[in-house]
């Protein structure tokens, strides 16, 4: 039984030159190919519009793909991806969408081997076997071709993402300083941030758990899933951001945000109008944020906080109050101070009731009483008394916004850990 011939070196070499001779005379014709396969494109890719890419940038950019593609065939010059990439990062920039111009590939492709075969089959310069070399290699070649338009398509992509984060970090950073710009650049700003024009807008300040890390990460997403678009810039210390409110709605949803990511501090602004005011909102943001407790993850927002807003307000001036009420109950142990100040907090927080508060502390109610009444002995204000009660509330609520110096006792636990 006779075996098939195998295709030896001569016939490899035989088929090679048949394939760039086929490849030459087609590259005679190049400005026509790049044409026909131009007006394909157009007609097999409704998303390829004029406005988008010009008749003269897709003759060129076909011209450039044929060309690269048939001299690669010849074995003249290797295959330039590079060209390929240039091709991908301008319709990048042109915001052709990826499948967009992946639809024009492949039906410029398809056009690509229909001109090879064709003109195979009429000039009879090679045959079937040639041709499925042929296909073998132009394959291979054009695979070459879209991988270097999809990487520089990538590039560029990458490229003008981080050219607008950072470009919408610097105007972030513009309006958080206050400087004042004209009704064309606070529109420009708008703009270029994807929020309105128009307010109201707040302002969040967010303690960060460390320098160079996120106080909220991904809120941005977070918080366009429902609806509120919003733009941050993060400082050594702080993590600012610029909210739009666009329904009432949307300053509960902000802050249950806030209180679900947080790992510090918190403070939300009074609401504004006029984007040219974000300076002064972020004032008040921070004195809002500096009115939660130092040692949590309170959400403060500005104008549901008066109390904590008015003590953040001055502190060098509460922190003298702090130390005239609470002086007395400072300088007790560790945990009786702990115990007394937080029976205070709670009874606070419970509207003056022994009873709500004890519920909460877990303990009776006479038990309350009693911690109450050495809170009064030893300060001197009644818990009876307006004016008492209002300088006790005042200087816990200076004690809770000021972060407590580690204990001899914690640092060794830290040293020996």
């Amino acid at each position: 039984m006779e075996q098939a011939p195998v295709i030896g070196e001569p016939e490899k070499t035989l088929v090679d030159k048949e394939i760039r001779a086929l490849a030459t005379v087609l590259l005679e014709r190049v400005g026509e190919l790049a044409k026909e396969m131009a007006a394909r494109i157009r007609a097999g890719s409704r998303e390829y519009h004029y406005d988008a890419v010009p008749e003269e940038d897709l003759e060129e950019a076909c011209r450039t793909h044929v060309g690269n593609a048939l001299q690669a065939l010849t074995g003249q010059v290797p295959l330039d991806t590079e060209a390929a990439a240039a091709i991908g990062r301008r319709r990048a920039r042109q915001n052709v969408p990826l499948p967009t111009v992946m639809t024009a590939y492949r039906v410029g492709v398809r056009y690509f081997w229909e001109s090879v075969v064709t003109e195979a089959t009429t000039t009879a310069l090679v045959g079937n076997d040639v041709l499925v070399a042929a296909a073998t290699a132009m394959w291979e070649i054009q695979d070459g071709i879209t991988e270097g338009m999809v990487s520089g398509y990538h590039d560029e992509v990458a490229r003008r993402l981080l050219v607008g984060d950072q470009e919408r970090s610097a105007l972030v950073e513009a309006l958080l300083e206050g400087r004042s710009m004209d009704a064309d650049a606070v529109w420009s700003a708008a703009e270029v941030l994807r929020v309105p024009h128009g307010g109201p807008f707040a302002v969040v300040a967010a303690e960060v758990p460390g320098i160079g890390r996120q106080a909220l990460p991904d809120v941005t997403a977070l918080l366009t899933r429902r609806g509120i678009r919003s733009a941050w810039r993060l400082r050594p210390d702080l993590q600012l951001g610029i909210v739009h409110l666009r329904t009432p709605r949307d300053l509960p949803d902000l802050v249950e945000v806030l209180r679900d990511h947080a790992e510090r501090r918190v403070g939300v602004s009074p609401s504004y109008d006029d984007l040219n005011r974000t300076g002064d909102a972020l004032r008040f943001a921070k004195v809002a944020m500096r009115g939660g407790d130092a040692e949590s993850s309170a959400v403060t927002v500005f104008d549901d906080s008066p109390l904590a807003v008015a003590t953040a307000g001055a502190p060098d001036v509460m922190a003298r109050v702090a130390a005239r009420v609470l002086g007395p109950i400072e300088a007790l142990p560790a945990d009786e101070r702990a115990l007394l100040l937080d029976t205070l907090d709670v009874w606070f927080d419970c509207g003056g009731s022994a009873e709500e508060a004890a519920k909460q502390l877990y303990v009776h109610p006479n038990t309350v009483r009693t911690r109450l009444r050495r809170i009064a002995e030893r300060t001197g204000r009644s818990l009876t008394d307006p004016r008492g009660i209002t300088e006790l509330a005042l200087a816990l609520r200076a004690v809770r916004q000021t972060p407590r110096p580690p204990t001899p006792e914690s640092t060794d636990d830290t040293r020996n850990s």
